[in-house]
């Protein structure tokens, strides 16, 4: 037997990646950029890495979900997976920030001099994103905006290239989507980010306030009346 952790990692915040790591090592990865099918295809990419990586649910000893910032319905597909497979295999469940997952590669694939932001897509004409130090480490919580409203940073992430306004004149480069492999091989050692999805929105669907009427009104019966 041996200590070295077995990780899968699952994010669904933009597309769908799923990796597994045995330590520094990863040993499988997936993407899938139909962000209408995480449901249909998430679980088989899952069995697809572990049987690439010639392991089994009960082989893990953990698993690092993206909580996002990202849209409802993909982002809870990948939480809800990864919280039953924990269940189901008993193990341990960590959360993070997925942007942090693209801000770790930045900062230490391109060594930046200079605080960043790391932007994913956010639809509705707006960005989520989050301001990074140069070391990668997180300042301030993940927002939603504009993309006129981002600071006047290297914009890098899944999101940086959908409006070059974001960009002022330059030529920003760094990684433009999450590296499955990565959050699997370093997940453990991001902060974590809770166990709460990040939606950053309210929900469009609310409750209604006031129960709606089955009757049928009298003004509607009185319609083609003389």
């Amino acid at each position: 037997m041996t200590d070295t952790p077995l990780v899968l990692a699952i994010d669904t915040s933009t597309d769908m990646c799923v990796g597994v790591a045995s330590g520094d090592t990863v040993l499988a990865t997936r993407r899938d950029d139909d962000r209408r099918a995480h449901v249909e295809h998430l679980a088989a990419r899952i069995r697809e890495v572990l049987a690439e990586a010639g392991a089994s649910l009960g082989d893990l000893t953990d698993i690092v979900v993206g909580l996002g910032p990202g849209p409802f319905t993909g982002l809870r597909v990948g939480i809800a997976t990864a919280e039953t497979l924990a269940w189901a295999g008993n193990v341990r469940l960590h959360g993070v920030c997925s942007l942090d997952v693209v801000a770790y590669e930045h900062a230490h694939e391109h060594q930046p001099e200079a605080d960043f932001v790391v932007a994913a897509d956010a639809r509705r004409k707006e960005l989520y994103w989050a301001r990074y130090a140069a070391d990668g480490s997180r300042v301030g919580e993940p927002q939603v905006s504009v993309p006129a409203a981002l600071p006047d940073l290297v914009v890098v992430g899944p999101g940086a290239d959908l409006y070059p306004l974001v960009h002022h004149g330059r030529v920003d480069a760094g990684p433009r989507a999450l590296d499955p492999g990565l959050l699997a091989r370093v997940g453990l050692g991001l902060p974590s980010a809770g166990d709460q999805p990040l939606y950053l929105r309210r929900p469009d669907a609310v409750a209604p306030t006031t129960r709606k009427s089955a009757l049928v009104s009298h003004k509607r019966l009185t319609i083609g009346r003389a």
